[in-house]
């Protein structure tokens, strides 16, 4: 069976200035005339993981363990520095909160905006329309722009337009935990329907209740590493020891 993500060996690196430049100007002048000093910052090091069609994938791990990174690198955001990752098949990523939307506009106008990003034809958004609304629970504020929404209310929207084609793989990025509890379990239901239908989804949570719930295997990264990965209550239970002693 061919897996639907590969990651193989990869690395994944930043420099981060050493100098505080007051202003981009001095930025750019400090950069051109080479006295700009970087330090080399490693959010991955040497990653592989495997995961198979059908997977309901878990990252678990500390704030900088590098997941979101991760995240980025099987969605195509970022190219890593060494190793590869194949992916196979449509993402649909929830990465970042209000990423593909612009917080001036209004809903209305962000499912346009943010499902053609998304890849989404006008005529199809047209056709799901309601679909989008319903699950979102926002009809009473679709011509209110989005920078007065709370941030709940835009996970709500951002999840409602990104689920509502069946993509090959399915990546969540703490998307549910600014949500209400009721809109949490509509979110599951709809990933537990999407992973019926043969959706490969990839959740990152801070709930170890929620992975050990919902995943089937999930990978613990620690410092940009992979510490441990398998069977879902195999790595949780390892986890939630080491948290314990920390």
């Amino acid at each position: 069976m061919q897996p639907m993500i590969q990651v193989d060996h990869v690395s994944m690196r930043f420099n981060l200035a050493k100098e505080k430049s007051e202003s981009l100007k001095e930025y750019f002048l400090q950069l051109v005339q080479g006295k700009l000093k970087f330090d080399e910052f490693y959010a991955l090091k040497d990653v592989s993981l495997t995961v198979q069609p059908g997977d309901f994938y878990g990252l678990v791990g500390l704030n900088g363990s590098g997941k979101s990174t991760l995240l980025k690198v099987i969605s195509g955001v970022y190219k890593p520095t060494s190793g590869r990752c194949i992916v196979s098949g449509t993402v649909a990523p929830l990465i970042e909160l209000g990423a593909g939307f612009d917080m001036d506009l209004t809903a209305r106008e962000n499912i346009y905006l943010n499902g053609t990003v998304l890849g989404f034809s006008p005529k199809y958004l047209d056709e799901h329309f309601e679909e989008i609304v319903e699950f979102s629970e926002l009809r009473d504020f679709l011509d209110v722009p989005l920078k007065n929404y709370s941030s709940g209310m835009v996970a709500r929207l951002a999840f409602a337009v990104a689920t509502i084609t069946k993509p090959d793989i399915l990546i969540a990025d703490e998307i549910l935990s600014v949500g209400d509890f009721l809109f949490q379990e509509k979110c599951e239901k709809r990933m537990q329907s999407l992973l019926s239908g043969g959706t490969t989804v990839i959740l990152v949570s801070h709930s170890i209740e929620q992975i050990e719930r919902m995943c089937n295997k999930v990978a613990w990264l620690e410092h940009g590493r992979i510490k441990m990965d398998g069977p879902v209550q195999e790595v949780c239970e390892a986890y939630k020891h080491s948290t314990r002693d920390q």
